[in-house]
């Protein structure tokens, strides 16, 4: 059976070339020159007997036969790569991604204590910055992320929804000073934008038929909602929230909420999964535990429009 298989460096170069529809990009991806991808490709044409790609002048593109070997390809070196990452980590070990503000509000102390009940084994997390929350399970190596997201997630994804996202104004006690606020008073204060965009504070406005009230283009910029929840709290203006996320800044007092309007997004965050990689043992435990141990978001006496 094994004597029937094309070689393997020439499978992988033609999966490489096929995948980004170059020689060139497959030979610097590969480390290899580029009449060695396309000496790879020739002896897998003649192992096969029959035509893999079209070759008009510098154009490359693949024959029908080629574009479902290199269909195939891709899943089964997407298959090996995780078998040996798997093989190359420490046992017990379920590596997770995360954006920053979910690790520093909730997640981070939640996978300490998950992490005590489980002997040896170990939650490995990632933390990093995204404008837009996404991993690639395919070239990062993660085991599962928690992502913010709408929920619209590729075909080969399993995932969960752990909660919902809801915005809402907060800001200092010194700042918002003794009674609640208007939203002509918030028409005056100092914007702090979680986001570089300005899109938390436009869903927010937008969400209530506000839009125009409030000039939401001005105010301090920020890459994430723990730096612009960070910043309220010292004094420094009015930013957007996640209300489930605040907790215990509004139990001490560090933060308030100069108007007591919560909004849905309509994203959520979610633990995802590819069903492509092989499921961690710890995986279901963390998930169930994640599920279990949910913020509890403080809505008494606060306006919850979704």
């Amino acid at each position: 059976m094994t004597s029937r298989l094309p070689p393997l460096y020439a499978l992988r170069a033609f999966e490489v070339a096929a995948r980004y529809g170059s020689f060139t990009v497959a030979a610097h991806t590969l480390c290899i020159t580029q009449s060695a991808v396309s000496r790879h490709v020739k002896s897998l044409e003649a192992h096969l007997g029959c035509a893999l790609f079209e070759r008009k002048g510098p154009r490359l593109s693949l024959t029908d036969t080629g574009r479902r070997l290199a269909q195939e390809l891709e899943v089964s070196f997407t298959a090996i790569e995780s078998a040996c990452a798997t093989a190359r980590r420490p046992r017990g070990t379920l590596r997770i991604k995360t954006p920053p503000t979910i690790t520093m509000r909730w997640l981070m102390g939640v996978l300490e204590k998950f992490q005590a009940t489980t002997g040896g084994d170990r939650v490995q997390l990632t933390s990093a910055w995204m404008d837009v929350d996404t991993v690639d399970f395919r070239n990062e190596p993660f085991d599962c992320a928690v992502l913010l997201s709408n929920g619209d997630f590729p075909k080969d994804w399993h995932f969960i929804k752990l909660f919902d996202e809801w915005l809402v104004p907060v800001c200092a006690p010194s700042v918002q000073g003794k009674k609640p606020w208007s939203i002509e008073h918030l028409a005056l204060a100092e914007l702090i934008h979680p986001s570089r965009d300005c899109r938390d504070w436009r869903r927010w406005l937008e969400r209530q038929g506000e839009g125009d009230a409030v000039d939401w283009n001005e105010g301090k910029r920020f890459d994430t909602l723990e730096l612009g929840m960070t910043a309220a709290a010292g004094g420094h203006g009015v930013s957007i929230g996640d209300l489930a996320l605040i907790g215990p800044q509004l139990k001490d007092g560090s933060l308030v909420l100069p108007i007591r309007t919560a909004v849905k997004t309509g994203d959520s965050y979610y633990l995802v999964w590819s069903q492509r990689n092989p499921q961690h043992y710890l995986l279901e435990r963390v998930r169930d535990f994640l599920l279990n141990n949910v913020p509890v978001m403080a809505t008494r006496n606060i306006q919850m429009l979704e």
